[in-house]
């Protein structure tokens, strides 16, 4: 796992990486749940052969928190739509972010646009709030709006024919998904390690950089209505922490490739959780330099 941290009211930010497993601390500590002020997650599309439930499932078990935020697309309708794909793993997703809820963690669920149907229930049930947005304020003062990131997105939001767009997008990007195994099984046979076709694709071709790019600063810029100090998202799966003007830009990735969290410890810092280590087959591997924040100055821990 790696973390990078982040604050408004610190020097310049540092990202520092940290191993899983430190042999200098007891099993007991080990064991122990990290706790957390609050937590971010999206983009787990569970019901999609594509989620990564292994490595999602790790970071709730080690990790508490006192409000957990799902930023959207935690089950993806659309592909259940076209097909039932429901294994235990993702069963146990669930279950654990209920047992979460049940033992007092706040639990706020915003919808994303694979999971729209979920609007349609928004309101509170226990410690679980079903929200269209929501603001959070750190322990440092600030003020994040959090969303989706679909309502600025115009192939998403818009209709008729826009909407078909974004279905023949989505089926595309689960064909590259698909291949992954495949590809994966030939490195392996040469000693290689994990590598998403589907991910270099989206970070290498010209338009999906440019398209990133762009809404990255619409979001930014959506946020100042709120009139808030930073906005938060996920949406487009790629993990990032910028600085747009006055507003800072938070996206907590995904549980398809990235599979990455955000979290806020009691000093009102946010961090990014990295579990890419753990490869599409659940296997441990060595823990890489997180390239979503490439304006990062990577420091010692």
């Amino acid at each position: 796992m790696q973390t990078f941290t982040s604050s408004r009211t610190s020097p310049p930010r540092a990202f520092p990486t940290q191993q899983r497993f430190s042999f200098s601390k007891s099993a007991e500590d080990l064991l122990a749940p990290r706790r957390y002020r609050a937590a971010w997650i999206s983009d787990a599309h569970l019901g999609t052969r594509g989620c990564n439930a292994t490595a999602l499932l790790d970071f709730l078990r080690e990790n508490d928190f006192r409000t957990l935020y799902i930023v959207g697309d935690l089950i993806d309708i659309w592909s259940l739509r076209r097909g039932i794909y429901w294994p235990q793993q993702h069963n146990d997703v669930i279950q654990k972010i209920l047992r979460k809820a049940r033992k007092g963690t706040r639990v706020i669920y915003i919808p994303g646009n694979h999971d729209e149907l979920v609007t349609s229930f928004c309101g509170a049930y226990g410690n679980i709030e079903i929200k269209g947005h929501a603001i959070h304020v750190t322990a440092s003062g600030e003020r994040i709006l959090i969303i989706h990131g679909h309502e600025l997105d115009v192939v998403v939001s818009g209709s008729g024919r826009m909407k078909w767009l974004a279905f023949a997008g989505d089926l595309g990007y689960q064909f590259l998904l698909s291949l992954n195994p495949l590809i994966n099984f030939v490195r392996r046979r040469f000693g290689l390690g994990y590598w998403s076709l589907s991910a270099y694709a989206k970070q290498t071709v010209k338009d999906a950089v440019s398209f990133i790019g762009k809404f990255e600063a619409a979001v930014a810029h959506y946020a100042e209505r709120y009139h808030v100090d930073a906005v938060l998202c996920g949406h487009i799966h790629s993990a990032a922490i910028r600085e747009f003007g006055k507003v800072s830009y938070y996206n907590c990735g995904d549980w398809v490739e990235s599979c990455t969290a955000l979290v806020e410890g009691d000093d009102g810092v946010l961090s990014l959780l990295n579990y890419q280590s753990l490869s599409a087959n659940g296997r441990a591997g060595a823990p890489t330099k997180d390239s979503a924040c490439p304006n990062a100055r990577l420091a010692s821990s």
